[in-house]
C-alpha cells in the first residue's frame, strides 16, 4: 500500500505553504506501509521559534482553505517542534537542533520519499 493521492496532494500543499514562510529542508515521507495512523510525514525546519510558529500557521491556513482541519496541534508553547495532525498527513516543523537530535528521516529511512516538486493541481476526495 502507498500513500493515497489525497495525502500526497495535501503534503504538496503543506510543503508549498511551509516554503512560503521560508522553511528549509522540506521532506515528505510515505509512511503508509509502516504506520496505520497516517500516510505521510512532512518534515521541515524553521530558523527560530517565531518562524516555526509562522510556518505552522501558514500550513494550517492553506490546508484549512482547502477544507482540511487539523485534528491535533502539539508543541505550540515551546515552538521547538510543532506537529500538526491532519490524519492523512502529519506535519512536523522543527528547529535545526531538534531535527538533528530526533532525526525523523533516519528513523523512517526505509520509507520512500515523496516528490514535492510537482505542484498540487487538485485534491482527490
Amino acid at each position: 500500500m502507498t500513500a493515497t493521492g489525497r495525502a500526497v496532494a495535501m503534503a504538496r500543499l503543506a510543503a508549498a505553504a511551509a516554503a512560503e514562510k521560508k522553511a528549509v529542508d522540506i521532506v515528505a515521507l510515505d509512511v503508509s506501509e509502516a504506520l496505520f495512523i497516517t500516510d505521510v510525514f512532512l518534515v521541515c525546519t524553521g530558523g527560530n521559534e517565531l518562524q516555526v510558529a509562522a510556518i505552522m500557521d501558514e500550513v494550517e491556513r492553506v490546508l484549512h482553505a482547502q477544507g482540511f482541519t487539523a485534528a491535533r496541534r502539539e508543541g505550540d508553547r515551546e515552538r521547538r517542534w510543532v506537529l500538526l495532525d491532519f490524519i492523512d498527513i502529519v506535519v512536523h516543523v522543527q528547529l535545526a537542533q531538534e531535527r538533528m537530535e530526533y532525526s525523523l528521516e533516519r528513523l523512517w529511512k526505509d520509507c520512500p520519499a515523496i516528490d514535492l516538486r510537482i505542484p498540487a493541481l487538485g485534491l482527490p476526495r
